[in-house]
């Protein structure tokens, strides 16, 4: 612009007008606002136009920085938003999808993007403990190679964590570094452990480490990846009856009762519709009772030597050696199970009875079971401590009158590692709950999170228990305690043998007064009379035996038949000499023996 008169022109204001007519006017103000319109440069946002008195939009390049190099991989724009091609004569509406960028390289030299847990540990590889024990190796076990002098981590707890980090959407890595001396033993406790977090000398801890208010103050713990609570084991005892009665326990008392009734009933039934028309049903009051109920008991072990006759009586008698196949059966199988089977019952129920009986418990050597056991009012004379499934066993075995303990006490995955091996011996009782076992990670890892919902997932609850079955496979091949059978399971059958009866007496009882409706409706006499006469009587009512008669009919038919074929060939022979012939000897025979109506 050169020297230009920096001098202000003022206007004449009246005492009404505001302030701002009071400002001086700059004679240069035209000459300066020419020169800024026609003034270009590059700054840091861009180039720096003014296009009628406004500031030119900028465009600004995304540029993706990997380690030293540096590309562009797009544009954005405040009319097109984010572009790859900032000329590209296919621009369509604003866009802020990355997609229309380029791909962007992450540090490593990949495509897929990070969590950012690189950046947090500096690309460090993180150290993790596992706990060195004596007892209980299935959870964490460490095993020491000393040709290699390196040492190999195996266990429950180490394969429920490589399958979790395995699902994490990035990659963490990490070494396994055993927490022992020198000689192989423990270094310390796994409060020394946790204390080792804190003071962050590693990473995070991994193994069968329990989840308690006063370790979460100072580290972080993942959500619970195992059953929590503390349990009682406890031995189981024979309460197997080995009484000379326990052949009445099968069947309960209402059913002994029932099943004898029927057999009364089933007598009485045969006996009415077999008597009048079976000889093994006949003769002296006594002797037909003996037979009616020998026929009906026997029917539970053999084939009776007395033959049924009616159709309603077999049909009765069908239909019970039914119901009784299945009793028999029933009671069989359940006897056989009572007296061979084992009907195992847990020698304690509750705390408050091994409190008052003063006996031994024992514990794993944990601080948080021994606390809950003083909790509980247990003397320490009456603690004894173990370290692995077999110490517990030989304890248990001993009983606490030998030196042993009357029941343990130790965290749910613990006394269900001791059942699996033993399950014949013992049974868990629930106590107690507790959180569980958990990872340890230091006070705001983003880890935990993570790793808890990877935990917390469905689509590997599945996995993690498929790992437990390898490690801690549940009990299998114990026996169960039988159970008395009782009429709840049986009165259909009673039902069906009860109406076939009744109905089988009921169309004998229609049959009967039918063919005596002659007697029965005849003047001399009362009714009752005449209904224990007829009923008592065997013969029919024409006064001929009945199965008599029938045996003499089918007998004279037969020897009729042949009579006929006889006298064909010797008719004439037997006429010429005066003989009478077969057809009419057999007659007078017949005419002879049978009595004349």
């Amino acid at each position: 612009m050169g020297v230009a008169n920096f001098t202000f022109q003022m206007f004449n204001a009246s005492i009404d007008t505001t302030d701002l007519d009071i400002i001086g006017v700059s004679k240069s103000g035209p000459k300066l606002l020419q020169e800024l319109a026609n003034t270009t440069f590059t700054g840091l946002t861009g180039n720096f136009r003014l296009v009628h008195g406004q500031l030119e939009r900028s465009t600004f390049q995304i540029v993706n920085i990997n380690g030293n190099a540096a590309r562009g991989i797009g544009f954005w724009t405040q009319e097109n938003g984010l572009l790859r091609d900032l000329y590209s004569s296919s621009k369509s509406k604003y866009s802020t999808s990355k997609s229309n960028l380029g791909s962007i390289i992450w540090p490593g030299d990949s495509t897929s993007i990070p969590m950012g847990w690189d950046i947090l540990t500096n690309g460090k590889r993180l150290k993790i403990l596992v706990p060195v024990k004596d007892g209980f190796n299935q959870f964490a076990q460490v095993i020491h190679d000393l040709s290699t002098n390196t040492s190999k981590v195996t266990g429950y707890c180490i394969d429920i964590f490589q399958t979790i980090i395995e699902k994490l959407p990035y990659v963490v890595a990490y070494d396994l570094i055993p927490f022992p001396f020198s000689n192989g033993s423990s270094m310390g406790s796994y409060n020394d452990m946790i204390d080792q977090v804190i003071y962050q000398n590693y990473d995070g801890i991994v193994g069968d480490i329990t989840i308690t208010a006063n370790r979460s103050l100072y580290v972080d713990f993942t959500a619970p990846y195992t059953e929590s609570g503390v349990a009682m084991l406890v031995p189981y005892k024979d309460s197997k009856d080995k009484n000379a009665w326990v052949f009445l326990k099968p069947l309960t008392w209402d059913l002994w009762l029932t099943t004898g009734c029927f057999f009364v009933f089933i007598a009485f039934v045969v006996w009415i519709l077999e008597h009048q028309i079976n000889e093994d049903f006949q003769g002296p009051a006594g002797h037909q009772v003996g037979t009616s109920f020998w026929f009906s008991f026997s029917i539970m072990v053999f084939a009776q030597r007395e033959r049924v006759l009616s159709n309603l009586a077999r049909f009765v008698v069908i239909v019970w050696v039914f119901v009784v196949l299945i009793l028999t059966q029933c009671y069989t199988a359940s006897l056989s199970s009572l007296l061979v089977v084992q009907n195992l019952q847990p020698t304690v129920v509750d705390v408050d009875k091994l409190l008052k009986s003063g006996e031994n418990v024992g514990y794993r050597e944990n601080p948080i079971v021994y606390g809950m056991l003083k909790q509980m009012k247990f003397d320490d004379s009456r603690l004894i401590s173990y370290k692995s499934a077999e110490e517990c066993d030989v304890l248990l075995s001993k009983g606490s009158e030998k030196g042993g303990i009357a029941a343990a006490f130790d965290e749910v995955p613990y006394i269900k590692l001791v059942v699996s091996q033993y399950c014949e011996r013992y049974t868990l009782i629930p106590t107690l709950r507790t959180a569980g076992f958990g990872f340890v990670f230091p006070k705001g890892s983003p880890l935990v999170p993570d790793i808890s919902r990877v935990i917390l997932n469905d689509t590997e609850v599945l996995k993690m228990m498929e790992i437990e079955n390898t490690w801690l496979p549940p009990k299998s091949n114990c026996l169960d305690s039988s159970n008395s059978l009782g009429l709840d399971s049986f009165w259909g059958l009673f039902l069906i043998a009860g109406a076939s009866a009744v109905l089988a007496l009921l169309i004998f009882m229609v049959m009967f007064v039918k063919r005596n409706w002659h007697v029965f409706a005849s003047p001399s006499g009362s009714l009752r009379e005449k209904f224990k006469a007829r009923f008592r009587d065997r013969n029919t009512d024409d006064g001929h035996n009945e199965t008599a008669a029938v045996e003499t009919l089918e007998n004279t038919n037969f020897l009729l038949s042949l009579s006929r074929d006889f006298s064909q060939n010797n008719d004439d022979t037997n006429n010429e000499q005066g003989m009478p012939s077969a057809e009419q000897g057999l007659s007078n025979h017949v005419d002879k023996g049978c009595p004349k109506k």
